[in-house]
């Protein structure tokens, strides 16, 4: 699990679809799960997940469970700004790997590509990111849909236009509105929103790039009190972390930024007011 941001050119491999010339797959990342794989036509791109697990017993399995939960999640998601979407022309799942191999339809999910940078890549943030993630985030929740993964840096993207979007919903979940497990969820969802938040104005002051005033008017709320995440961290993390690391041999890496290094510099609001319906 981790980001898959696109950036940069194409090459490899060649196929044929609906939509014109897929002419090129290149693999993001490659794990014990699978890998991940940018697609292009020309004119469009696409993600490509392989759950084709590897040589590890039971890799696979695991794998194709992660992937039916981020294609329910998108599913959940349909039509929402910010979030990837899924893409059902069956050509892009047909394309060759660049190995020259076609993937088992079971074992593929197809997202649009989401062009941006890593919050702990970026080299500039908007004054208003933070409320601007927060409402992306709400719009999850109003559809009944939790991140569950939002502690990671690289799963926040900065668009071009200094908006946020949100990837890999490989562990998202699916709740009834209204009903506590989804109010749990929710609370750790937004406290790793806080936490993020405070630690990057707490650092860019501590490096003497002090936010302008208007940000520091709003300080960030302090974070929401933990529900399920205190039982993640003391049962099922540790069962986690010994099935990945020892048993798969894989660490997923969490990229953050380095305190010591260089923090973004904070420029104007990104774009008040977005369009986004909480209630959509």
């Amino acid at each position: 699990m981790g980001a898959e941001a696109c950036r940069g050119e194409l090459t490899g491999s060649h196929g044929t679809g609906t939509m014109g010339f897929v002419r090129a797959t290149r693999v993001l990342k490659q794990d014990a799960f699978g890998r991940v794989e940018l697609l292009e036509d020309g004119t469009t791109r696409c993600i490509r997940r392989v759950a084709c697990g590897s040589r590890i017993p039971g890799s696979r399995i695991v794998a194709r469970i992660l992937m039916a939960r981020e294609r329910r999640a998108l599913a959940a998601l349909c039509g929402t700004d910010r979030v990837p979407q899924l893409v059902h022309d069956p050509s892009w799942a047909a394309v060759p790997s660049a190995g020259g191999t076609v993937p088992d339809a079971r074992d593929v999910l197809v997202r649009t590509c989401m062009d941006g940078t890593a919050l702990h890549e970026c080299t500039t943030l908007p004054l208003d990111f933070f409320d601007q993630l927060e409402q992306v985030v709400h719009v999850l929740h109003a559809h009944g849909v939790a991140h569950n993964d939002l502690h990671k840096e690289q799963n926040i993207l900065v668009g071009a236009d200094g908006l946020p979007q949100l990837i890999d919903f490989q562990l998202a979940s699916i709740h009834a509105k209204g009903s506590r497990l989804l109010a749990s969820r929710v609370r750790d969802d937004l406290r790793h929103l806080a936490k993020h938040r405070r630690r990057y104005l707490r650092h860019t002051r501590v490096v003497d790039v002090a936010p302008p005033a208007e940000l520091l008017a709003h300080p960030p709320r302090p974070p929401a009190r933990r529900g399920t995440a205190l039982l993640w961290r003391r049962f099922v993390k540790p069962l986690y972390n010994l099935v990945t690391r020892r048993l798969l041999r894989t660490r997923d890496g969490e990229a953050r930024r380095d305190t010591r290094g260089a923090w973004p510099q904070w420029v104007g609001p990104a774009r008040r007011n977005a369009t986004i319906d909480p209630q959509a």
